[in-house]
């Protein structure tokens, strides 16, 4: 149905363009129609003035033919620009008329989406509501922020200057933060923010104001990972590419489980590997699952004695241990065997499963966290 309107808008819009381009004349008088006429009237005068013995038949002779030159001259003249611009200007606008509508279309099917279903209008209603709500609450918090005598809580500052960072608005979040990290009570988490709302405002560039804020941050926290990540965009961006990449890998091998920004961190790590042919690193999309006790086994074990309870911690153990015989390249199946057993104080199977695990590492890339996390157990079992 949408495609027939649109087909039927194209014709209407070409008509009205070529409908009078095919007129057959134009009703205005040109130069070419109006000096015949003046010279046609000349020749009369010639003959009045010779029948009037004003002039000799010789010099009206030569006076004719001068005025029968410049009437063929014009005439010619006429006609080549009448057909110059029906065979230029005419087909040109032709062209275009028929041309401009099937480029576009042209355009739209390959670069646009006419498969993509749009959102009416009424659909989005709800989206609507939620974003003026937000935008008023922004309003009244700030309202509320700034007739504080006190100049407003800190937190209330924090909270401002998120919700202008999730409503797109990065300049008016610098400013929410730049007012508490003008406060003592600022902390490394505020100057992070505070860079990369200027990073955001400054479309991506970490320009000087914002290492300012990044080397605060680290002053504060040397293990903020936000404050890392910015520290390694600015030199990556100043072309010092190998000092980025160290950067976000020390911070990385700094932790000994996952954390959901070693996602970031990954694919930032990738990315400057992918442009200075550095190795690449492998992190797994998030905390794995294992099988654990399900509630009825925790209820159970809260009813037991001690001696019960341990019994039954190491059931679980076991087939835990039994399950890992005949899956032996699960890793962190091992880890967490190995852990069970340190706290079972078990340190010498603790160690043969922490040695599974750290030949399974060996298969993983040398940023996996895990290693750090195998080598630390084994250095406080001795082994």
């Amino acid at each position: 149905m949408i495609w027939g309107i649109f087909g039927l808008l194209t014709l209407v819009a070409i008509g009205i363009v070529l409908y009078p381009l095919l007129l057959s004349k134009s009703n205005t008088l040109t130069r070419g129609d109006a000096v015949p006429a003046i010279l046609a009237d000349q020749m009369r005068e010639i003959q009045r003035d010779m029948d009037r013995g004003l002039i000799s038949e010789q010099e009206a002779q030569a006076a004719r033919l001068e005025i029968k030159k410049r009437i063929l001259a014009t005439t010619r003249n006429s006609e080549e620009k009448a057909g110059s611009s029906r065979n230029g200007g005419r087909g040109t606008l032709v062209v275009a008329a028929v041309l401009a509508p099937v480029i576009a279309a042209g355009y739209y099917l390959t670069m646009g989406s006419p498969e993509v279903p749009s959102m009416a209008f009424a659909a989005r209603a709800e989206e609507r509501a939620q974003t003026d709500e937000v935008t008023a609450l922004a309003i009244q918090l700030r309202e509320r922020l700034v007739s504080d005598p006190t100049g407003g809580p800190s937190e209330g500052w924090m909270l401002l200057g998120q919700t202008y960072q999730r409503m797109g608005r990065a300049a008016d979040a610098v400013e929410a933060f730049e007012v508490v990290a003008e406060r003592e009570d600022a902390t490394s988490a505020t100057f992070s923010m505070l860079a990369e709302a200027v990073a955001v405002a400054n479309d991506g560039v970490v320009i000087p104001r914002a290492k300012l804020a990044i080397d605060r941050a680290l002053d504060l926290d040397p293990s903020n990972p936000a404050a890392t990540y910015f520290e390694s965009l600015y030199y990556f961006q100043q072309e010092e590419t190998r000092k980025a990449y160290d950067l976000l890998v020390s911070r990385l091998n700094q932790e000994e489980a996952y954390v959901p920004w070693m996602e970031t961190y990954a694919a930032q790590i990738n990315r400057i590997a992918a442009a200075a042919d550095l190795p690449v690193v492998n992190l797994p999309s998030g905390p794995t699952s294992q099988p654990g006790p399900s509630a009825a086994d925790v209820a159970a074990a809260s009813e037991m004695n001690d001696a019960d309870r341990a019994e039954f911690i190491r059931s679980m153990v076991s087939r835990l241990a039994e399950r890992l015989e005949d899956e032996p390249d699960d890793l962190d199946g091992w880890m967490r065997l190995a852990n069970a057993y340190t706290v079972l104080q078990e340190p010498d199977r603790a160690v043969e499963a922490y040695r599974k695990a750290e030949a399974l590492l060996e298969q993983q890339p040398a940023s996996d966290p895990r290693r750090a996390a195998v080598r630390a157990a084994l250095e406080r079992l001795g082994g």
